[in-house]
């Protein structure tokens, strides 16, 4: 054998939000599966398992014991499903992860982007979660960790190492590599790093049924050859486990090439390992990622979730929301990146990428998630023995949020919440501030909609634009120091 090839899995499905969801706290089921999840779940989940998860699967428990190797990282929120939905299906992974041939890997249970947070407290607490889940069902503890969509930088790959893992995934990015292969074993802040082979990965995940590309058709002996060919200590290739079967229809001849995978490595001298065998390998460089690497988009970066007004509202939404929550399982679901993903407005190739797998058109996503975050939210503050607090502090629905404007038109600022509110208040144009204080929107908006009056009437004493400023920030600070006593 001359060289080494480990291939790698992602396994997820999101609970999908409910589409045209109506905010109206006061009314619809009490059950919060049924109130916010799309029905839609379910059949989508039992297609993918009928294409992908339970022949794929099938297929690579018949290959184990001849050598193929290979590793499954498996989100919480996918197991949650197939427990519910396809316990058959989830039997076959548990199969699998019990021959020493497959290894399991970690990753937040939410398969969600809270590593990007202001503090990394909830990520390490998803972290925990997904690693006593994988120990309940699958037996084993894993030691390898692969963040949402590769998602990777130094204060992630700290925080990855500080948590026991002995390694972390990410993407192979020229940026950081230049002309370094991915074929070899690197670091970060002290934390071994396998870097995945873009090129060879989406050769499967991308290019399986191009009949454009060079290299189509892909054959199993024709994929072996490349990788046997391959200089550097081992290839690390990591894809979609939907490609096989989902993507890529069984007629595509997909599910053959995985079938007959195995046998080809072996006949070009080249052997299946897991992740935690690369790790015998030195390390040959250390690298420092101040920036957030992943595996989506031509970008390869956080873009992908995080880069319109809209996502980046969406996102700080849902991390201010917690202090709201009495049930952080459900709000934990909001944090799934899909739903960000599905409101990229991305354009060109990576757009089409986006549309292919978004559940909604990006504007109604985005609706659908700040309606049921505060439908959510106002249903618990009605719970709370700080409710007369926290009512006022609440997200708002995308209808009830507060747009400044002027003569000309809408100024592209808006606020969801009374924080946001105090910082708008400083970053609009002052012509903005000037307009909307002449006509008491301010003080309609916190009597009428945010319903605090005594912002209301503090607003009305309020002479000068910065004196309506000052009093809203004196206001939320009050709030927020009795919700916290």
């Amino acid at each position: 054998m001359n060289q080494r090839f480990c291939i790698g899995f992602e396994v997820h499905q999101p609970f999908r939000l409910r589409k045209n969801f109506v905010f109206n706290p006061d009314k619809g089921p009490d059950d919060q599966m049924e109130r916010y999840f799309d029905e839609t779940n379910k059949t989508i989940l039992l297609r993918v398992c009928n294409k992908c998860y339970e022949p794929a699967t099938s297929i690579i428990l018949d290959e184990l014991d001849e050598g193929f190797a290979c590793a499954f990282s498996i989100s919480g929120v996918l197991i949650e499903q197939l427990e519910r939905w396809a316990p058959d299906v989830l039997d076959l992974f548990i199969q699998a992860a019990q021959h020493k041939n497959v290894e399991m890997i970690g990753q937040t249970f939410y398969h969600s982007i809270s590593s990007l947070f202001w503090t990394m407290d909830e990520f390490c607490s998803q972290v925990r979660l997904h690693r006593q889940l994988i120990k309940d069902i699958f037996r084993v503890e894993p030691k390898v960790f692969e963040n949402t969509e590769f998602l990777f930088d130094n204060r992630i790959a700290a925080t990855v190492r500080d948590l026991g893992f002995s390694a972390c995934y990410t993407e192979g990015v020229s940026d950081i590599l230049e002309w370094r292969s991915p074929n070899y074993l690197y670091q970060c802040n002290g934390l071994p790093v396998i870097m995945r082979n873009f090129k060879l990965s989406d050769d499967i995940a991308f290019r399986f049924a191009c009949r454009e590309w060079e290299g189509w058709p892909l054959t199993a002996d024709k994929y072996a050859n490349w990788v046997s060919q391959c200089p550097g200590d081992f290839v690390p290739v990591f894809i979609d486990y939907e490609t096989l079967g989902e993507h890529y229809w069984a007629d595509s001849g997909i599910l053959e090439f995985l079938r007959y995978l195995g046998p080809e490595m072996q006949r070009f001298g080249v052997e299946m390992v897991n992740p935690e065998d690369l790790l015998e390998y030195p390390v040959r460089e250390e690298f420092s990622i101040s920036n957030p690497l992943s595996w989506a988009d031509a970008e390869k970066d956080g873009t992908a979730w995080i880069e319109n007004r809209k996502q980046k509202n969406a996102f700080r939404s849902v991390q201010r929301a917690q202090a709201f929550f009495r049930d952080l399982h459900i709000w934990r679901y909001l944090q799934i990146s899909d739903h960000f993903y599905y409101m990229s407005c991305k354009h060109g190739s990576c757009g089409e990428v986006h549309s292919y797998f978004s559940h909604q058109p990006e504007h109604h996503a985005f609706i659908t998630y700040m309606d049921i975050l505060a439908d959510m939210m106002e249903r618990s503050i009605k719970k709370s023995d700080k409710k007369e607090y926290l009512y006022p502090l609440r997200s708002l629905p995308v209808n009830d949020a507060f747009y400044f404007s002027s003569k000309f038109g809408y100024t592209g600022h808006v606020a969801f919440d009374m924080d946001q509110f105090s910082d708008m208040l400083q970053l609009a144009p002052a012509d903005s501030i000037e307009y909307h204080h002449e006509r008491g929107d301010f003080i309609y908006w916190a009597r009428s909609v945010l319903k605090d009056e005594p912002l209301a009437k503090a607003l009305e004493k309020a002479i000068t634009p910065q004196d309506q400023i000052i009093a809203v920030d004196i206001r939320k600070q009050e709030l927020w120091d009795c919700v916290r006593q």
